[in-house]
């Protein structure tokens, strides 16, 4: 093995400058060939690099060649296997782990120990050594061969030392300061060894002199701790005095501590009397305002407002811990509960005075009301309420029962006297919407009696009979004469026969304005009353911001909302709103069925009354809904709206059922049909009423439906026409349709008036058409068989060669009309349209200008058969153009 060291120092490492350390013969395990070696080396430059490399034996020669290296401080373990049994196995785990087999397990734990000392020396313990024998890693391996290569190992680690620069200067001087330092190496040794001993005797002599000085240093310290001994005996005697001087001072310590305490304990027993006496000691004056206090007079409710103030600042006050259990707070607890209970009680049996004595001196005031469609105003009453708002807030939060109480007295209270004032108003409004008198009205007042109102609502609301039987210029159609559109509505109730032809422009206004005057005054009412509500009983108004929901306000019996708390404590419905709403509600229980009777009242007038009332009721429903959309007013009106689209629906389906009953007279002729000139008449109505309203979407769903069932009933009446011809019948009539929508400008049957237009064009064409084929039919005749041969093929210069169409019969049929004869049938064509066509329409002239321009084109067409399938014949019609013009216009004049 030492023979292998040094060939591979000569001839791998020492050209590399590198120097082998150890070296151990291996083969990769499971393989059994052992050409393989594993050295340690190091360089001989600084710095100095520690590298395992892997030299294996040539195959072709006995030189070794160089495989691998790893540098030293790659290798993170070395595994030995077994740390106790010998075993020639380790691992070495760099980049991966590589696993050998050495050929013993000398070698291996010599090569093992040297990797250890060059992590020693070198990586400062670097890598980690598992299964390996402490001992292998402590000392040299013994025993022959091995033991020297180990030694020698180690001695090539240590025996290198690099002197520094100053150990080189001192050598250099010394060698330049003898002649034979480098001659006579052995002489130049022992010289140095001779100056050594020399230097080692004067260092010798130099201690032994040093005695003497070091006897007188050891005297020094002995007197020194003799001293210490003394200050040490001074400071016990210290340490006594002022032992008794701290007893003294703790003493004093203690006395000052018991004096501070008590101190601390006196301020604070004075800030707890302060406390007590300013927080629950109530004023004398605030006592006798509370006992006495006079609620009727301004300064009497200001003091007593006061008063109740300070007693509930004084109940409230957050007591700190354990001044409830003092017999002096106790009685003062219950001297302020006693003063809260009696002033409370006054209070409520004032107040319910108060809306008591409102009821009566409200009702003076009603006879003045009576005959003028306005209702009472409430502001004094509230304004003189609203001085006890804060005395209110007050017993709301000292005393829930007696607020609750007085809510609902005030509720019972006010609810009579707005149902007495509320049905009286409606009264007057009916009165002024029928024109009859207090004394002879039988239809518009309404009983008092539940009985009597229930009968009453029925007579209204009843079926459909009843209610369609009201009349309206659309809903009775008649077509006994062109002249008469309208029929006598029947009877309402017992008011006697008003018929719809007698309602006129100026009675829908004065209904409009009846209607709008009731709305008006039943507005500000309730805004009134709901803000007073929620300012007197303090009830906040959040603005909600779910939209109104209708059938939201029932009414309700008179102890729902006190059934609403129990014992006093309050448990809010859902809101302060929902409070202010059910409150309202009691209150105007009365306003939505009279709402729901006058707006039958005024169907039953007229139907076109549902038109009114939907533009007014959305404009103040959309204006309540602005202010508040959950409020009773926003609530109330958007059930009365649903109620009043529910009526102009039916007005719109009436129409609609009428148009499919309308009956034509068959003997005289049709004209403009009763029902287009109601929708005329309806439309024109309803664009000057629906002008800039909210709910322009229900007046559009309904001209569809009116325009629909309109051209449906049109065609209906055309073809069951005997008099009068189909095609004048939908002329006529899509012609007023297209001129009643061209003048209106509704922008939502811009369709249905292209098609109007259209079917009014096509029937004027085949009316046209149909009507000229007549006066000259022979002619006609002759030349739809000449048309005939030459869509069979025939040739058109050849047509004159067929015996039924030769120049000769063509001569025949021309001599047949004359100008004479032509002017005699245009004559007789123009009577029958005249005949056919209704004045009001004006429809003539236009009918007679296409008949002649369709003449013409007939002519034209005539005269080019001629020329074309009888060329040079010379034959003419025995009439031109300029006299058709001639003869078209004299007939017009002469009539």
């Amino acid at each position: 093995m030492t023979a292998i060291k040094h060939a591979l120092q000569r001839d791998i490492f020492t050209p590399n400058d590198e120097r082998l350390l150890s070296i151990v013969n291996v083969c990769k395990a499971g393989k059994k060939k052992r050409n393989c070696f594993l050295c340690a080396t190091v360089t001989t430059e600084r710095p100095v690099q520690v590298n395992v490399v892997k030299v294996k034996k040539s195959d072709k020669g006995d030189f070794y060649k160089r495989q691998t290296a790893w540098a030293l401080r790659d290798l993170a373990v070395v595994d030995a296997k077994d740390a106790v049994k010998e075993n020639p196995e380790f691992d070495l785990h760099f980049d991966k782990v590589y696993k050998w087999v050495a050929s013993s397990t000398v070698e291996k734990n010599t090569f093992i120990s040297c990797i250890w000392k060059l992590n020693q020396r070198y990586l400062r313990k670097k890598i980690d050594f598992i299964n390996v024998s402490s001992q292998l890693l402590e000392e040299s391996v013994p025993s022959g061969e091995n033991q020297s290569v180990a030694g020698g190992d180690e001695e090539a680690v240590d025996e290198y030392q690099e002197l520094n620069a100053r150990e080189e200067q001192d050598i250099e001087i010394m060698m330049e300061g003898c002649e034979y330092a480098i001659s006579n190496a052995e002489a130049f040794a022992e010289k140095l060894s001779r100056e050594l001993q020399v230097l080692d005797g004067a260092n010798i002599q130099s201690i032994m002199a040093s005695e003497k000085q070091v006897n007188i240093l050891m005297k020094l310290l002995d007197e020194a701790l003799k001293e210490v001994d003394q200050i040490e005996l001074k400071l016990s005697s210290y340490e006594e005095m002022l032992q008794s001087v701290k007893e003294q001072m703790d003493q004093i310590s203690e006395s000052n501590h018991l004096i501070h305490l008590s101190n601390t304990n006196n301020v604070k027993l004075l800030s707890e009397i302060e406390f007590l006496v300013n927080h629950m000691d109530l004023a004398k004056g605030h006592i006798k305002a509370l006992q006495e206090g006079d609620l009727t007079s301004s300064r009497g409710i200001e003091a007593c407002t006061n008063a109740a103030d300070a007693l509930l600042q004084c109940m409230n006050v957050a007591l700190r811990p354990g001044h409830d259990m003092l017999h002096a707070v106790k009685q003062q607890q219950q001297r302020f509960s006693d003063l809260r209970e009696q002033f409370a009680r006054r209070l409520a049996s004032h107040l319910n005075s108060v809306f008591v004595q409102q009821g009566h001196d409200q009702s003076s005031t009603l006879a003045q009301h009576s005959v003028e469609l306005t209702l009472p105003n409430h502001h004094p009453f509230h304004r003189d309420l609203l001085r006890y708002a804060k005395l209110m807030e007050w017993l709301k939060n000292t005393d829930y029962g007696k607020y609750e109480g007085l809510t609902k007295n005030y509720m019972d209270y006010l609810s009579r006297l707005y149902e007495r004032e509320i049905k009286d108003f409606f009264e007057v409004a009916k009165i002024k919407m029928t024109g009859t008198t207090r004394e002879g009205k039988k239809f518009a007042t309404l009983p008092r009696k539940e009985s009597a109102v229930k009968q009453e609502t029925e007579s209204l609301h009843g079926s459909s009979g009843k209610l369609t039987g009201s009349t309206s210029s659309l809903n009775k159609l008649s077509v006994q004469s062109s002249g008469n559109r309208r029929s006598q509505s029947s009877s309402l109730l017992d008011m006697g026969n008003m018929s719809a032809s007698d309602l006129d422009v100026a009675d829908r206004t004065k209904f409009d304005k009846i209607f709008e005057q009731v709305l008006s005054e039943l507005e500000p009412l309730c805004l009134a009353e709901q803000d007073f509500i929620s300012k007197f009983f303090k009830l906040q108004q959040h603005q909600s911001i779910s939209g109104t929901t209708t059938n939201e306000a029932e009414e309700m019996d008179g102890g729902t909302l006190s059934r609403s708390y129990t014992s006093g404590i309050p448990q809010t419905i859902s809101s302060e709103k929902d409070m202010i709403r059910q409150m309202m509600t009691k209150i105007f229980r009365c306003i939505e069925p009279e709402l729901n009777n006058l707006i039958a009242l005024g169907d039953k007038i007229d139907s076109f009354n549902s038109l009114y009332m939907l533009v007014k009721m959305s404009h103040h429903v959309w204006t309540a809904q602005n202010v508040d959309p959950a409020s009773f007013l926003s609530t109330t009106l958007g059930n009365v709206l649903v109620t009043v689209k529910r009526n102009f629906d039916k007005c719109i389906s009436n129409q609609m059922k009428q148009m499919d009953e309308v009956k034509i007279s068959k003997k005289s002729k049709v004209g403009i049909l009763p029902f287009v000139a109601e929708f005329e008449e309806f439309a024109a109505l309803a664009e000057s009423i629906f002008k800039n309203a909210e709910r322009r979407g229900d007046l559009d769903k309904a001209y569809i439906k009116l325009i629909r069932a309109v051209f449906v009933s049109v065609e209906k009446v055309a073809n069951e026409s005997q008099k009068t011809p189909r095609d004048v019948v939908m002329m006529e009539n899509f012609h007023h349709i297209f001129a009643t929508l061209s003048r209106l400008k509704i922008s939502c049957l811009e369709a249905e008036k292209k098609e109007a237009k259209q079917k009014y064009t096509d029937h004027l064409q085949s009316y046209v058409i149909y009507s000229l084929g007549q006066p000259l039919e022979k002619l006609n005749h002759f030349f739809e068989g000449v048309e005939a041969r030459v869509a069979q093929g025939i040739r058109e210069e050849e047509v004159s060669y067929q015996l039924a169409f030769n120049k000769q019969e063509l001569r025949k049929v021309i001599k047949e009309y004359p100008g004479k004869e032509v002017k005699k049938g245009l004559d007789n064509l123009y009577k029958k349209v005249d005949k056919h066509l209704c004045e009001e329409e004006n429809l003539l002239q236009v009918v007679w200008h296409s008949m002649q321009d369709e003449f013409i084109r007939q002519y034209k067409h005539f005269e080019g058969l001629i020329a074309r399938c009888y060329p040079g014949s010379g034959i003419t019609m025995e009439f031109t153009i300029q006299d058709i013009l001639d003869y078209c216009s004299s007939i017009a004049q002469s009539h």
